[in-house]
């Protein structure tokens, strides 16, 4: 009798120690910032809801670019028609896999490093990020931060524009993640 109260035991502890191996992002902001001389670009997302796998380190986003917010609408324009022809290319999708060693049931920061494929303005590259994953009381924080070359995605500039926008732009991810509940 001993030895199957303590299988029970067990098992229940088992069972209150597991998680969910689908996470989605609570809270997300995707952001870029651009500094030049002629003046500084800096926008975000908040749309967007990333999902990842612990079980396989699989990290996926998809960004509507017509939902950034700029500080001017005019920057918000001309990001959407000029430069993104988010008309023509309405989403960026990043399709990736963390690796690094997490421990999704203790409580602390890990750096990662994310390796994946990004298609932004119609355009494929592979790129590798580095980042941090931070667990605590069973929600997942997740940072990266990474430089994006703008020529890299055939993103072209009009002449009159190229002061004001840097070749390089800073690109920031931020995201809460909570167990997803899959339906069984």
């Amino acid at each position: 009798m001993k030895k199957i109260s303590f299988l029970i035991v067990l098992i229940s502890f088992i069972a209150t120690k597991s998680i969910s191996q689908i996470y989605m992002a609570d809270t997300a902001r995707i952001s870029f910032f651009s500094k030049t001389k002629a003046e500084d670009i800096d926008a975000s997302n908040t749309i967007s809801k990333p999902i990842m796998s612990i079980a396989t380190g699989e990290f996926d986003v998809e960004v509507s670019n017509a939902f950034f917010e700029f500080k001017k609408e005019l920057m918000k324009e001309h990001f959407n028609e000029d430069y993104m022809e988010s008309a023509k290319y309405p989403k960026t999708i990043f399709t990736g896999k963390i690796t690094g060693t997490v421990d999704y049931l203790e409580d602390g920061t890990y750096n990662v490093t994310v390796a994946g494929t990004m298609n932004m303005h119609g355009v494929k590259k592979d790129i590798t990020v580095p980042g941090t994953i931070t667990v605590k009381s069973g929600v997942i924080f997740v940072y990266a931060k990474f430089n994006v070359k703008i020529e890299d995605y055939n993103i072209k500039l009009p002449s009159f524009l190229t002061i004001n926008v840097a070749d390089n732009v800073d690109v920031t991810v931020t995201a809460t993640m909570k167990p997803y509940p899959v339906k069984k």
